[in-house]
């Protein structure tokens, strides 16, 4: 697949530290997504209520929303491998520490912590495939992709570790992610790039921002937040829609859940393939359009058939809008440290605060309300895709 796109016109170190990016990301969306699956083994095992373990996940995110600033702001004063060195050991001592303690106070610490990595982490491999691959929409597919697959996989290490090892299975799957977090390590020490210092001549603090200047930037970042502030509330609130809304039995709904995955996989794979070959702006519109639409028939039905069309079709259509939406910005991120970790901390906003909204919808007016209510952030993330084929017409014009 990658010898026919972006991956061919390489040179031998880019082609090094793609494919270290790849890895790399791939043992970030394993361990990004593993908390899910450990939650309730590590509530059990320590004793903690519904009240702490929800406040473990939401320490993980702020972690994860902190780490976009970090990112952006470290790799000027100690240079892009230092930093990222630096922030990624982060995880190292949050599993360890969920790994061996149940004060609730360290565990808040242990998974900040490991959201710090997991944004620094997004913020270096994003930044560093959009500047080796000159901004090709199928390389950050790609990368994506392969987030899904580690995603997608972390249940699977849990059950197997579990198996294995009974009541303390979790703790090896634990185990298991510091010891890929150390070969991430080692590839980050081992990676040929350019470091970003500061330019003490003729720089000024503008310069250093003038990204805020760039109307594509802004474009982007309409773009991404309301695309977060969908892709958030749809995979949280998905299977208690089904299940509220009497659709579905949980079993039903949780494998709807994980067909959604699938399907954004599927996607992120196609737009990998087609993301040279189409233009970006006909491609973000097909799919844009696709996740709009797809959702509009999944609220407007209640056949489990026509779900099951509506759910692999909203999960192929979302899979790429991330990824082909950040290269949009692709001048600003190569040409300023700081512009991708300021796109992540403002989407990760939209994605903090949808979910939210919606549930507040949904206790006051019904579960379909708050499901309802993610269509105003589709319809503006559309509005943001039409805005941006407007700059584009003209500029060539």
């Amino acid at each position: 697949m990658l010898k026919n796109s972006f991956y061919q016109e390489l040179s031998e170190t880019n082609k090094y530290i793609i494919r270290c990016c790849f890895f790399i990301f791939f043992v970030n969306g394993l361990y990004a997504m593993i908390f899910g699956s450990i939650l309730p083994l590590l509530s059990e095992a320590y004793g903690l209520n519904d009240t702490v373990s929800g406040m473990l996940i939401s320490s993980h995110q702020a972690g994860n929303l902190l780490a976009g600033l970090l990112a952006g702001i470290l790799p000027v004063y100690l240079g892009r491998k230092n930093a990222i060195l630096f922030l990624s050991s982060f995880v190292i001592i949050g599993f360890l520490l969920i790994a061996i303690t149940g004060q609730p106070w360290l565990l808040l610490v242990a998974f900040f912590f490991t959201g710090i990595s997991r944004g620094s982490i997004s913020n270096f491999n994003n930044k560093t495939v959009n500047d080796v691959s000159d901004s090709s929409p199928a390389a950050l597919n790609f990368l994506h992709s392969l987030f899904a697959i580690g995603a997608f996989l972390a249940p699977f290490l849990v059950i197997l570790s579990t198996a294995l090892f009974g009541s303390h299975g979790w703790q090896v799957s634990c185990m298991v992610i510091i010891l890929l977090i150390l070969v991430s390590q080692w590839m980050f020490s081992k990676m040929p790039i350019e470091e970003d210092k500061p330019q003490r001549s003729n720089a000024t603090k503008e310069s250093g921002y003038a990204f805020f200047k760039d109307k594509l930037f802004w474009n982007t970042v309409i773009i991404l937040f309301f695309y977060l502030c969908a892709e958030a509330a749809i995979t949280g609130w998905l299977v208690k829609y089904f299940v509220d809304a009497n659709i579905m039995n949980v079993q039903q709904a949780q494998l709807l859940a994980s067909l959604l995955w699938l399907a954004i996989l599927t996607g992120r794979l196609l737009c990998t393939f087609f993301g040279d070959r189409l233009k970006r702006s006909r491609l973000l519109l097909f799919i844009s359009v696709g996740a709009s639409l797809f959702y509009f028939l999944l609220l407007s039905t209640q056949s489990f058939a026509v779900i099951v069309l509506a759910i692999f079709g909203l999960g192929a259509s979302m899979g790429g809008i991330y990824p082909t939406a950040m290269t949009i910005a692709g001048p600003s991120i190569r040409k300023y440290p700081m512009a991708m970790g300021w796109l992540l901390i403002i989407g990760g906003v939209g994605g903090i605060t949808m979910p939210i909204v919606t549930g507040i919808l949904s206790t006051n007016y019904g579960i379909f309300a708050g499901m309802a209510a993610i269509i105003v952030a589709i319809i503006i993330m559309l509005l943001g895709v039409t805005v941006y084929i407007f700059f584009e017409r003209k500029a060539t014009n």
